[in-house]
């Protein structure tokens, strides 16, 4: 039994109607899929067949949480995420992706695994921006952040780290400045004139 047989769904075996199929995505799924995005959570994923005549329908609906690392202090996180989308299946001759929603299959194998789709659906609920709530971060991280920041405010002994957001202006504090290579200077300067 190959590790991701519990997602295959037999597509042929189906009869027409609708169908559910209900999942629940641990860190054993997460470790199976092994990629460095998502390595455990807790999702629960319910998939509903519809079979027509040319096609099958499947509706996906996720929802759960993920531990994934904060961007600011690099420390695991949980994010909860939830999805709803859904993917059409039909049979022709080769795998082919038609668009993002419609996919064919070869018809001799006759079922679909949707293991690599349902890791996928989770990626894409993933905020862009993902960030412990003020004062969540990773104490020792922030300080030393902070201590090669600079940060225009009126008072610098009441900045807290925690609200510094990746858009704000910032610069490199001296000691940063100092070890940057000579040579980006000369770069630099070939750049600003042109």
């Amino acid at each position: 039994m190959g590790k991701f047989d519990l997602y295959k769904v037999p597509l042929k075996a189906i009869a027409e109607g609708t169908h559910l199929f209900e999942y629940n995505l641990d860190n054993d799924y997460f470790k199976k899929i092994d990629s460095l995005e998502v390595q455990k959570g807790k999702v629960k994923a319910s998939v509903k067949l519809k079979k027509a005549a040319a096609a099958y329908e499947l509706n996906f609906q996720l929802g759960g949480v993920v531990s994934i690392p904060c961007d600011r202090c690099l420390d695991d996180m949980e994010q909860e995420i939830a999805y709803n989308g859904r993917l059409i299946v039909k049979f022709g001759n080769d795998f082919s992706q038609e668009s993002d929603e419609i996919i064919v299959i070869p018809e001799a194998e006759g079922e679909i695994n949707i293991a690599w789709f349902l890791y996928e659906f989770i990626v894409l609920s993933i905020p862009v921006k993902h960030v412990h709530p003020s004062g969540g971060c990773n104490k020792l991280m922030s300080g030393k952040l902070k201590k090669h920041l600079t940060h225009k405010v009126a008072d610098e002994d009441d900045y807290d780290f925690d609200d510094f957001d990746a858009s704000d202006d910032i610069e490199l504090s001296e000691e940063t400045e100092k070890d940057i290579d000579p040579r980006w200077d000369k770069l630099k300067n070939s750049i600003d004139n042109n």
